[in-house]
């Protein structure tokens, strides 16, 4: 890690602090789209108000939130694992997956 984007002059605390801020991000953004969505439904008269958090998923619909949930999981774990300078971080992993792709 570069000394200029070093704040906290450690390695791990500086990818905990990354790990942080994506987590926060997600779940803005996440929130967000979830109240924008739920309040077009309700006002298109296609949801009753607090029908979305009476929802009981059937079991192909919890198998996609679970892979929904190890998908962000798997981003973060990236965060924590990557390598590389931090001026570009996760330059190898993304470099092995463009690799995947065209191979």
């Amino acid at each position: 890690m570069t000394e200029e984007f070093d704040y906290f002059h450690d390695r791990n605390t500086g990818k905990l602090f990354d790990l942080l801020l994506q987590v926060s991000t997600e779940l803005h953004v996440t929130n967000q789209r979830l109240h924008a969505m739920e309040a077009l439904l309700v006002r298109h008269r296609v949801l009753a108000g607090g029908e979305l958090d009476a929802l009981e998923p059937t079991e192909d619909e919890q198998r996609a939130l679970d892979n929904r949930r190890e998908a962000l999981i798997a981003r973060l774990m990236r965060i924590i694992t990557e390598s590389g300078p931090a001026e570009r971080p996760l330059r190898d992993q993304w470099e092995a997956t463009l690799d995947k792709r065209a191979g």
